[in-house]
């Protein structure tokens, strides 16, 4: 699969519906960067009237899941991949249109290297942060990937 956002959110559609349900979506990907986007809805909200946490996890979760699949995929083996922790913080209410950046493709090169070098395990940390469309920083999302070498 060419990773494109397209195929990105038709992969949502058919893998991770409660994501692309929730409104979901990836705007952009490239080698160092993905950015994706959901807007606050009837179906995503918390009792505040702002957008629900865990939606922003999915929408932050995808921002670097989808470049570390890019990675694996561009290397030609087979490599799984999982969270292994996250944390997350909320310093503004999500409410309109929530953008998550992460800008940390270039981690994940180092971690696929050494696992195919050595065969063990590698964990990394990546940041999505997410901007209200103000620009205004509205939470910071961190998960930390395990990868490995199928066997």
């Amino acid at each position: 699969m060419k990773f494109t956002p397209a195929k990105l959110n038709s992969f949502l559609f058919f893998k991770l519906p409660s994501a692309f349900l929730c409104g979901v979506r990836t705007k952009a990907i490239d080698e160092n960067q993905c950015v994706v986007s959901v807007k606050h809805r009837w179906i995503n909200q918390n009792p505040f009237n702002s957008m629900y946490f865990a939606v922003q996890a999915m929408a932050a979760e995808l921002s670097t899941g989808a470049l570390v699949m890019m990675h694996i995929k561009k290397s030609g083996r087979a490599i799984s991949m999982l969270v292994a922790n996250n944390k997350g913080s909320f310093t503004k209410k999500a409410t309109g249109r929530i953008t998550f950046t992460c800008n940390d493709g270039h981690l994940i090169t180092d971690a696929i290297e050494k696992t195919l070098a050595t065969g063990e395990g590698q964990t990394f940390w990546m940041k999505s942060i997410g901007t209200d469309e103000k620009g205004d920083q509205v939470s910071v999302m961190e998960f930390e990937w395990t990868i490995r070498v199928k066997k």
